[in-house]
């Protein structure tokens, strides 16, 4: 690749552009080593002077569905009501 330095220290750098927008495009090794595909979520780590890129693997998203609710079809409005009632005691209870 024509903007890829030579490796340091076992670490290759690739060299990538920052738009007026901020905006940088993932070259598209860094994207195969990583496994992104369009849409994903990246995480940056940000220490000192240095910054991770790494996928995202856990987000609201992906974690929907993955807890059973305790009542089916929940119901919304009785929930609502019983929070409002719990809320109520705990009130007059102080």
């Amino acid at each position: 690749l024509g903007n890829t330095l030579p490796p340091e220290n076992g670490m290759k750098e690739i060299i990538a552009t920052l738009s007026s927008k901020g905006q940088v495009t993932i070259p598209a090794e860094v994207r195969k080593c990583l496994g992104l595909k369009s849409g994903d979520k990246l995480v940056f780590e940000i220490e000192n002077d240095q910054v991770r890129i790494k996928p995202v693997t856990f987000t609201l998203e992906s974690a929907y569905g993955s807890v059973e609710p305790l009542h089916r079809p929940e119901d919304f409005d009785r929930s609502i009501r019983e929070a409002k009632a719990e809320r109520a005691a705990r009130k007059h209870a102080s």
